[in-house]
């Protein structure tokens, strides 16, 4: 195998060694996918302002989500259906998140259930959710999740409708048949082959359109873990999860895959983290490809980011040694992009370390 030397790499690899369908679900976005490449590519209209002649001898990238001590502002977002990519899927994932030192999300439609993946070790982990329309459901997966030692719920918020994704209607996308949506297993019916999405047909038959605020706080009376808002892009829906409790909140448009033409999450963040004033971390989910984006993020006010596509990509490559090997070359990235900024720690991170293209121009004092 040639060797890797960054995390883009993982695709290419993932490509050739996927089934069309599978490799089609996990890399496309909705309609005409502006959204898929804007989440990439706004990044690189941020530059850096680099500090110098500071001692970086030792860098801390240590930091605290929701109370727990992780080793860097990098965690792994829910992704949908791991065994796609690899037999081992998310316990895979699982044992990789736990020897980085970090943060796994289970996806609510993962391969592995909540009870299998806790089976797999100490790790601090957290769990996202779709609420479906049998509220029994949803409750009961909350207490497994609760049980099986998930320290958060991460409530996806953007979901009513699944977007129109093109790649799945044309390669009439379904789970393999070999695979289940474990943590559904016995519970709900099964996704099926039709002509269309059978993902997007699941969802319209399972998932509660009817989802909105008051629900959070419904869901504050089934558990006592935390609750993440997963899906949050704007100031106005920022304020409004203040109110409801909300204890934090990731900045998503759901990997460009709902609705297109929403602008990148790297340029809705600095909004977001305006309005959330401090109350409540906002972490980041979306494009994140270099240890330089995710410098960029924290520069704009973000507690940590969110890798999706990363893992799926680097586990369909290289199963768990893959996913690791792809936290740990984020990890050395970031690490070296503080260093030549003149960051010793991620609070010496600021605004004033990057430039951005909304930036007004800044005054030039004659001499």
């Amino acid at each position: 195998m040639v060797e890797i030397t960054n995390v883009s790499e993982y695709e290419e690899i993932a490509k050739e060694r996927l089934p069309k369908m599978v490799y089609d679900y996990f890399a496309s976005g909705a309609e005409d996918q502006w959204t898929l490449k804007e989440n990439r590519s706004a990044f690189s209209k941020i530059l850096f302002r680099p500090r110098i002649l500071i001692d970086v001898t030792n860098i801390d990238l240590t930091t605290t989500v929701l109370g727990y001590k992780i080793s860097m502002p990098i965690m792994i977002a829910p992704t949908a259906m791991q065994k796609m990519a690899h037999p081992e899927g998310e316990l895979a994932t699982a044992r990789a998140a736990s020897a980085a030192g970090t943060i796994m999300t289970l996806s609510s439609w993962a391969t592995s259930s909540v009870e299998e993946v806790a089976s797999t070790g100490a790790g601090i982990r957290f769990f996202q959710l779709y609420v479906y329309k049998d509220r029994n459901l949803v409750a009961q997966l909350v207490k497994r999740a609760e049980k099986a030692g998930f320290k958060a719920i991460a409530l996806t918020v953007d979901t009513p409708r699944l977007g129109r994704r093109e790649a799945d209607i044309k390669n009439r996308f379904a789970l393999p048949k070999y695979l289940t949506l474990k943590n559904f297993e016995g519970l709900v019916g099964k996704m099926v082959k039709i002509d269309d999405s059978g993902l997007a047909s699941y969802v319209s038959g399972q998932v509660d359109q009817s989802l909105s605020w008051k629900d959070v706080k419904w869901l504050q009376t089934i558990t006592k873990l935390p609750i993440l808002l997963k899906g949050v892009v704007t100031a106005e829906d920022t304020k409004i999860a203040l109110q409801v409790g909300a204890a934090g909140i990731i900045v998503s448009n759901h990997g460009a895959r709902q609705l297109d033409y929403v602008p990148a999450t790297i340029n809705c963040l600095e909004e977001v983290v305006k309005a959330a004033e401090g109350r409540i971390p906002v972490f980041l989910d979306g494009g994140v490809r270099r240890g330089t984006d995710v410098f960029k993020a924290l520069a704009l006010g973000a507690s940590g980011v969110f890798i999706g596509r990363p893992v799926l990509f680097s586990l369909a490559a290289e199963g768990e040694d893959g996913v690791r090997k792809m936290l740990q070359i984020l990890r050395d990235e970031f690490e070296l992009a503080m260093a030549l900024s003149g960051c010793r720690s991620l609070k010496e991170i600021s605004r004033n370390h990057i430039v951005t293209e909304w930036d007004k121009p800044r005054s030039t004092s004659r001499l």
